[in-house]
């Protein structure tokens, strides 16, 4: 009996040591594309060591670690979803024993954990360290700059925990949750807290999502080479140039004439938007056929596929709500991995749901830098600040911690939410569900009509005469052709 009770606790042994190790270097892997995004975006700064320099190496590091959460929040439910499968496929296998249900469950408990500690403590701190200058009469330096972002986190600490307590005292007044509200904090305050920012963070997703799936298209344009049908790219190439050089003319004539110098800020960038457009046309000569005739339908039909099978699945999810309580997003304790599979046709099913998964991060990404009120958070490679790299990891570690509760909420997939993830109080609400999915299949539908009906509505507003009012989204065309055109003239 005693041998075997040591052999037990010895494989629990070996069990844990193998899952620290494994959730170490699958971290690790992230931290390191992490740090390359933010390393490819931070401006760069002086070779020098000083005071600043070394504050911005620490909150760079603390902006990689977050990113790196945020990757893993992304990666959890499609990990989850694929080691469920091979399970299944390969139940006996010595070399997939590794992939368990205490490993996932583990990863998600972790996932929870860091997304707690980057939000509410590494940010902050970071934020607050990046500004901080000492207190008023102390001695400068790295010593003081800590004192007074600690003093800082502490006081943003008693605000915040004073704003759940009044919150949760007029949601819950009756003598229980008045009670609750002096349990500890672990058990009551922060899973509350997170509870609101998930929920903040579902919203926010629901806003940007949609705007995402009907952006894509144009992101993509961009990025491929269009079809040429009709087009005569020599001839056109051949307009640029006579339309740079008479630009470049005119440019000339200014810096010798002072009476044209005010215009020039102008000239200078119509000359950057011709170089532009003579640098796209360049790109699409050098294109071959199949990128520009064929890569570029395949990819499209791809993004249309994609969103038709997210706002279906959405779709067929409300009718789930409508007809059968039970479809609503539920937490799991006790998770049972490689037992049952959640995927009515196996394995296609399971990459397919992991594909949109992916797809709507990438879309909500997308969506939340295209929004107005986020524009300037837009990173720039080699010229963006600190304090921009900080509010872009906080708002990725927000979106990416509320992809596996939306999806799971719009019923992408059927895999149950694990710790912490599944504790939050709103997802049993079923008008919260039901109008989340609602609103989804809604507006991303009106996104995605109003993004293929521009097109007609400018042509619309052409035949009758009313473009020149601006009632269309696209952008009036630039001044350079007319430009152009007056510069040749007088070349001519």
């Amino acid at each position: 009996m005693e041998e075997d009770e040591v052999t037990i606790r010895e494989q629990n042994f070996h069990s844990q040591v193998r899952e620290y190790i494994i959730c170490f270097l699958l971290f690790a892997v992230l931290y390191i594309v992490s740090y390359c995004i933010i390393t490819r975006y931070k401006r760069k700064s002086d070779d020098h060591e000083d005071e600043d320099a070394i504050v911005n190496r620490i909150s760079m590091y603390l902006c990689t670690f977050t990113l790196a959460v945020s990757g893993g929040a992304v990666l959890l439910l499609p990990f989850s979803i694929i080691s469920n499968e091979i399970l299944l496929s390969l139940p006996k296998n010595y070399y997939i024993q590794w992939l368990n249900g205490s490993l996932i469950h583990g990863l998600w408990n972790l996932v929870s954990l860091f997304s707690n500690l980057c939000l509410f403590v590494l940010m902050p701190f970071a934020y607050f360290f990046l500004e901080s200058e000492g207190f008023a009469g102390s001695k400068k330096g790295i010593k003081a700059r800590v004192l007074e972002t600690f003093v800082m986190l502490f006081l943003l600490g008693l605000l915040i925990l004073g704003i759940v307590w009044v919150a949760s005292a007029l949601i819950d007044n009756d003598a229980a949750s008045m009670e609750s509200l002096y349990a500890d904090l672990w058990e009551f305050y922060l899973p509350y807290l997170y509870s609101c920012i998930s929920l903040m963070g579902g919203l926010l997703l629901l806003m940007c999502t949609p705007v995402g799936l009907s952006r894509m298209f144009t992101v993509m344009g961009q990025l491929l080479v269009k079809p040429t049908i009709l087009e005569d790219l020599d001839e056109q190439m051949y307009c640029i140039q006579l339309q740079e050089e008479a630009l470049q003319h005119k440019l000339n004539g200014s810096t010798s004439n002072s009476y044209l110098r005010p215009n020039s800020q102008h000239l200078y960038k119509e000359l950057d938007n011709i170089r532009t457009q003579r640098t796209k046309l360049e790109r699409k000569k050098k294109a071959s056929a199949w990128e520009k005739n064929l890569l570029y339908p395949i990819v499209m039909l791809i993004l249309l596929a994609g969103t038709a099978i997210s706002v279906f699945l959405v779709a067929l999810n409300i009718l789930y709500l409508l007809v059968d309580e039970t479809a609503l997003p539920k937490g799991s304790a006790d998770p049972d991995i490689g037992n049952t599979s959640l995927s009515t046709f196996g394995v296609v099913q399971a990459v397919v749901e992991i594909i949109l998964m992916i797809y709507l991060m990438v879309s909500s990404v997308v969506g939340f830098y295209s929004l107005r009120i986020f524009k300037g958070l837009t990173p720039r490679k080699d010229d963006t600040t600190m304090t921009t790299i900080i509010g872009c990891c906080v708002s990725i570690l927000v979106l990416s911690s509320a992809l596996p509760v939306m999806s799971r909420t719009l019923g992408i997939t059927r895999f149950d939410l694990l710790g912490d993830f599944g504790r939050f109080n709103w997802l049993g609400n079923f008008y919260i569900v039901l109008s989340y999915n609602l609103l989804f299949a809604v507006v991303t539908t009106l996104c995605l009509v109003r993004k293929f009906t521009s097109a007609v509505r400018e042509e619309l507003l052409k035949a009758l005469g009313l473009d020149k009012l601006n009632l269309s989204n696209s952008p009036t065309e630039p001044e350079s052709g007319k430009i152009a055109a007056n510069g040749h003239q007088k070349t001519l």
